[in-house]
């Protein structure tokens, strides 16, 4: 390893070519990142008492693959995104310079040749960088100012565009801007393959740019030590395919949830890393592991990804299977997913049958279910789903699942049909933040053609106003105040409709016979049985609160032993 301070003009001077290899993430400087390099070169441009301005370090390598190439190419380990920013600034300024009438120390030729393009060069060597793939097009248009393409790296052109628009704000000449950029000074680090760990160094630096998720961490991690045929064969069969999977919302975190239920799997004790440190634990599994080849852990890691993306996204052709996980997600039980990737696996490999696996996913969602509306606390839910496939006998799969959620005691029971109904029937269900997923299972139970909840309105029967009419109080009796109390947000009182402002506070029978809207005419299930009702009270609610909760056990049934 060699380390050289220098100015950064100095560095970019002279034939070579500065490539990001595939394993960088894409360009990510934001405004904000812009603004602090700016403002740091204004300050330096003004200042003739500073003589430069540290703007960190640059470290690459030196590939054997490159060396008898006519432009030296360097592989960036460290430093892509002051790069980018800094090419990005100086095609600005030299297109201001070719605009200028000012006398400025350098000409716009003279910077694109020094610091932007090897001149004389042909095809990708005419660029002094060269991005990922992701970014490489934008760039190279931009340096070129023709035509951006669709598929654009937006935060290149935005930051390009910002630079573009502080030139004509500027309190200072061009000149004075060049000879702030002239000021920048970088540690230079080369690297030898065969002698240094790129990600050992790697790892020691202080960068001032954005800080790396671990999902940037674990992919440099994986990548960095590899020769480059290698990092292209593995990044093209797995690591890219995986990026493009998660691509899709909020990569970086949902990446290092996966990441830790893959090393929960593989932990045979069901260790749950820190979702903050799952850089550091994925290295120690890899380590671990020194007689398995890294391209066969990355084939595993890509196996159980494809399982968590289906399981996240609902991406899964068989329909009910599909509804199965929405409804599970829509509980909010990630942590369950240790387990369901297993089972995804064990079904994927045909160790159980499609109607098995329905069955496991229909009894995860009523285990979690139960417990929600009993009040168990979640705290060990986990643990609890981190070892529960060492629980599970392949040879006799649901029965041994079902011994062994039922089996379990105290804060990690599955709620009896008789703990489910009492706590059901007394639960606050209007404030219950799966009040719509319950409404909706109980509504479409047995049902083929599927009611949309979501395009009607909660409706209180006996109404929310504390303040009620006479004929309520008269239907309520003595006790209304009570009554009103103790049951209106319970699910004997609460049911759907698409006619909340027309019903209102009406009296019930107003409600029931209604023209338009009333219960007697809804086509909903859970208003069966109200259209023969004269009046809506105490017992009328426990009624319906007892019917709904017949309903429930079979929705959210029991292990079946």
């Amino acid at each position: 390893m060699k380390a050289t301070q220098t100015k950064f003009l100095n560095f970019l001077e002279g034939n070579k070519q500065l490539i990001i290899p595939i394993y960088q993430r894409p360009y990510s400087w934001t405004i904000t990142q812009c603004q602090q390099l700016w403002n740091d070169i204004l300050r330096a441009a003004k200042d003739n008492e500073i003589s430069g301005h540290f703007i960190g370090s640059l470290v690459y390598m030196v590939d054997t693959v490159y060396l008898t190439a006519v432009i030296p190419k360097l592989l960036v380990i460290d430093g892509q995104q002051r790069l980018t920013t800094l090419s990005l600034l100086l095609s600005v300024l030299s297109k201001a310079i070719r605009a200028s009438n000012e006398e400025i120390d350098i000409s716009s030729e003279a910077l694109e040749d020094f610091y932007l393009f090897n001149r004389h060069a042909k095809g990708s060597e005419r660029y002094k960088l060269l991005l990922n793939k992701k970014d490489r097009e934008t760039l190279i248009r931009l340096l070129e100012d023709t035509e951006i393409p669709n598929d654009k790296s937006q935060q290149l052109v935005d930051n390009y565009r910002y630079f573009e628009s502080q030139i004509p704000k500027l309190d200072i000449d061009l000149n004075s801007l060049y000879r702030g950029i002239c000021k920048l000074m970088i540690v230079e680090i080369s690297l030898e393959r065969d002698r240094d760990d790129p990600q050992l160094i790697f790892e020691s630096l202080n960068s001032t740019g954005l800080e790396l998720s671990e999902a940037d961490k674990i992919r440099n991690y994986v990548l960095m030590g590899l020769q480059p045929e290698e990092q292209n064969e593995i990044y093209n069969l797995y690591w890219h395919p995986m990026e493009k999977n998660f691509d899709k919302t909020g990569y970086s975190q949902l990446f290092d949830r996966f990441i830790r239920d893959y090393l929960t799997i593989k932990s045979r004790s069901g260790t749950i890393p820190n979702i903050r440190e799952v850089y550091n634990s994925f290295k120690i599994y890899v380590q671990g592991k020194k007689d398995t080849l890294i391209k066969e852990i990355l084939a595993d890691v890509y196996l159980y990804s494809k399982y968590f993306v289906k399981l996240a996204f609902a991406e899964e052709t068989d329909q009910e299977i599909k509804q199965l996980i929405t409804d599970i997600n829509t509980l909010k039980v990630d942590v369950a997913y240790p387990f369901l990737i297993e089972v995804y696996d064990d079904y994927n490999q045909n160790k159980i049958a499609r109607k098995e696996f329905i069955s496991i996913l229909r009894l995860v969602e009523s285990y979690v279910f139960r417990r929600t509306i009993c009040g168990i606390p979640t705290n060990y839910m986990n643990k609890n789903f981190a070892t529960l496939s060492r629980e599970v006998d392949r040879e006799n799969y649901l029965e041994s699942l079902q011994i062994a959620l039922s089996s379990k005691k105290s804060y990690k029971r599955f709620p009896d049909d008789e703990e489910f109904r009492r706590e059901l029937l007394v639960k606050d269900i209007y404030n219950f933040r799966g009040r719509n997923y319950l409404l909706r299972k109980l509504e479409n139970y047995e049902r083929k053609e599927l009611v949309n909840v979501e395009e009607y309105s909660i409706e209180h029967i006996m109404p929310q106003n504390p303040n009620l009419c006479l004929e309520w109080q008269a239907d309520l009796g003595e006790q209304w105040k009570e009554i009103r109390a103790k049951y209106l947000h319970t699910i004997g009182n609460l049911t759907l409709t698409g006619y909340n402002p027309e019903l209102s506070d009406r009296p019930f029978i107003e409600k029931r016979d209604k023209k338009d809207g009333g219960f007697a005419d809804s086509p909903l299930r859970l208003n069966r049985g109200l259209q023969h009702l004269k009046q809506w009270n105490e017992t009328e609610i426990n009624k319906r609160a007892e019917l709904l909760a017949d309903i429930a056990v079979k929705v959210w049934s029991s292990p079946c032993m």
